[in-house]
């Protein structure tokens, strides 16, 4: 303790005499932090891997080049589950493909599933039904 004249006669009083009171900033900052990084993952995964809508034209034309490309057995591993059941590999661009090659248009909704208008050289057009089934699948066309 020091030792000397006072102004009072009493000694200097302690400084921070209440409890100690936390404060909220710490908590305040971890949950602000927390909403930002859950946005921005949001962000990255569509800037990363495209809409919805862009992921099911996508892969609608590798569905389509890898039947212009003679390739059935990865046209066949595109399709959905009951679309596989149905579908022997040698089939699939008979059910699928029109004449001439095709031309994407602008995917619509129905519920869940995305619908690609494919048009084709003949004035033709299909729509194909894309799913989320283990990754996108294709699974029917009308």
């Amino acid at each position: 303790m020091t030792s000397g004249p006072f102004l009072y006669d009493d000694d200097p009083a302690p400084l921070h005499t209440g409890a100690p009171q936390r404060s909220g900033k710490i908590l305040v900052l971890l949950l602000g932090g927390t909403v930002i990084a859950a946005f921005l993952a949001v962000w990255a995964s569509v800037a990363l891997r495209g809409t919805p809508a862009e992921q099911a034209t996508e892969v609608t034309g590798v569905f389509l080049a890898a039947l212009a490309a003679d390739d059935t057995e990865t046209a066949h591993a595109l399709l959905c589950e009951d679309e596989r059941a149905r579908l022997a590999p040698d089939e699939v661009a008979a059910a699928y493909v029109g004449v001439g090659s095709p031309e994407l248009g602008e995917p619509g909704r129905d519920g869940d599933a995305r619908l690609v208008p494919v048009g084709w050289d003949d004035g033709t057009t299909s729509e194909f039904t894309v799913i989320g089934e283990d990754g996108l699948r294709i699974c029917g066309v009308d």
